[in-house]
């Protein structure tokens, strides 16, 4: 278990600082940094299982239909959040990509009710109603549906469930994933290389180290939240996350300087004491199942 918090920690840690890594990119188009993100994790992650000689999975893997559907929809899930995360950013809606981080815990309840057949207590069903009404309110403030907040929050909640579930360990099913993405990412880039588009090299040589630099960025907290969902509840995972999206919210107001009218406080607001009541709730439950060791046998 402590492993598990302990890499659940560090994933979010770093995915909180991951708005002022996108926006040192923002001369980039947000496609062709999917593109370096999906070419630079597959070269990354290959160098780790070759430190560890760990290749025979692979064979057995690609030979196995259920697992390759598995991790192909999970490419897919992933990747869709990581093009939706970047544009956002670098469009100017951190604050907004946060609200979506901050609903993903309980968009994790969900599908813990719907496929793992979680009961929710009384105060879990009321913290998941509030925050359905703080989305509400936010729709009616912003004059439209948030969808960057609700698509990141269903893909990256869906690609947890698939890790949940998934054979593979942390490192093998990222490995998976990216060798699936690579071929795609790669013709892409040529294509936007050849069509005299290309940042890679023609924007300076920090940009050109950002971009190989983010197959590691990209890989080290994927692979550490690969170990937290397969160790530790759907519920921590969620709890864990809210660092992530407070850190993002902070940077997006504080150091971006975007727009957070007091109108938008309320909805906000409504979110964050959901996910206090339903924290507290969870913290509170876990206490009264865990026996003191000298009462054991008793």
């Amino acid at each position: 278990m402590n492993k598990g918090v302990l890499a659940g920690l560090g994933a979010y840690l770093i995915w909180g600082l991951f708005p002022i890594y996108w926006k040192w990119l923002q001369s980039v188009p947000a496609q062709q940094i999917l593109g370096h993100r999906m070419a630079w994790s597959l070269i990354f992650v290959v160098g780790v299982l070759a430190l560890q000689r760990d290749w025979d999975w692979l064979r057995v893997a690609l030979r196995q239909r259920k697992t390759l559907l598995v991790y192909t929809l999970a490419a897919v899930l992933i990747s869709g959040n990581w093009f939706i995360y970047i544009w956002g950013v670098n469009a100017g809606y951190i604050v907004e990509s946060s609200l979506g981080y901050f609903i993903n815990p309980l968009v994790n309840v969900l599908l813990g009710v719907v496929f793992f057949k979680e009961k929710l207590r009384r105060f879990q069903a009321g913290a998941a109603i509030l925050a359905g009404m703080g989305v509400l309110y936010l729709t009616l403030d912003y004059g439209r549906v948030p969808w960057i907040a609700l698509s990141l929050a269903f893909t990256f909640a869906s690609y947890g469930l698939l890790k949940k579930t998934a054979p593979l360990n942390a490192t093998r099913s990222f490995a998976l994933e990216t060798l699936i993405m690579f071929l795609p990412a790669v013709a892409f880039l040529l294509t936007q290389e050849l069509g005299g588009v290309g940042a890679f090299g023609h924007q300076g040589w920090l940009v050109t180290l950002l971009l190989v630099l983010a197959g590691p960025v990209t890989a080290i907290p994927l692979i550490l939240f690969g170990v937290a969902a397969r160790r530790i509840p759907l519920s921590m995972i969620g709890f864990l996350q809210y660092l992530a999206p407070t850190l993002q919210f902070l940077i997006g107001v504080f150091i971006f300087h975007e727009a957070f009218p007091p109108s938008r406080l309320l909805g906000f607001s409504m979110i964050w004491v959901a996910l206090l009541i339903y924290s507290t709730d969870t913290v509170l439950n876990s206490r009264k199942k865990t026996v003191p060791i000298g009462e054991i046998g008793d």
